[in-house]
């Protein structure tokens, strides 16, 4: 099969790229595996680690470099906020409540998408709000599978506790009642990346009233299937 796209560097740059998907290799490993000239071949790795799609490891190997896993992060970023419109819309046709997806930005939390209740009372977070990582349910969520030394960072002057988290990892979602903002209940889940490491938190928010003070029972279930079709879309385009 001819794999050329007509623009030689960028193939031969590609070939440098394929052979060190399977690990490490040395300038002898690279021409071995790509075919290419040795002076063609070490250029190429150099100008690549340049950009940071190559790097180097402890031998000085060539491997690929921080760049493409930013790249990937970015790209996988966009497809859950492709995801994330109808999967959010059907969560708040099915609850009555609002919806909405956040992610975590250093020690805040900010909502991606959001689908709103459309008449009533209801609790309206606009997309691209900045909340707190201290209290609410989405922030239990991105907490509690963090690694412990942020887990026990994030906790001082939180809203929960470490015990609290333990049952969020326990059960697959948490809850919160008042936790963010007197008067607003809320319930999220979930949403993996194809490592299986969590890369956002879906929910749904709304008045005390209706979610009552066991919003879990009422909608955990919801929000778990909303988490699974996100965390799907994920690894089915990973």
């Amino acid at each position: 099969m001819d794999n050329s796209s007509g623009v030689g560097v960028l193939d031969k740059a590609a070939l440098v790229l394929s052979a060190l998907e399977s690990g490490p290799a040395t300038l002898a490993g690279l021409v071995a595996a790509t075919g290419l000239a040795r002076p063609t071949a070490h250029r190429l790795a150099v100008a690549l680690e340049h950009h940071r799609m190559v790097a180097r490891d402890m031998q000085g190997r060539f491997i690929l470099g921080p760049r493409l896993a930013e790249l990937a992060a970015a790209a996988g970023e966009d497809r859950l906020l492709a995801t994330a419109g109808p999967v959010l819309t059907h969560l708040r046709d099915i609850t009555g409540e609002s919806a909405q997806l956040y992610r975590r930005q250093g020690d805040m939390r900010i909502c991606v998408a959001a689908a709103e209740r459309l008449s009533g009372l209801r609790d309206t977070v606009p997309v691209g709000s900045t909340l707190t990582m201290k209290a609410g349910s989405s922030a239990q969520i991105l907490m509690a599978w963090e690694e412990p030394e942020r887990l026990h960072r994030g906790l001082q002057g939180a809203r929960f506790t470490a015990t609290a988290l333990s049952g969020v990892r326990r059960r697959g979602w948490a809850q919160s009642i008042g936790e963010r903002e007197p008067g607003v209940a809320s319930v999220s889940a979930p949403v993996r990346g194809p490592s299986n490491r969590v890369v956002a938190a879906v929910s749904v928010s709304g008045p005390i009233e209706r979610l009552t003070r066991h919003p879990g029972r009422m909608h955990a279930q919801a929000i778990i299937d909303a988490a699974a079709r996100l965390s799907e879309a994920l690894r089915r385009t990973g």
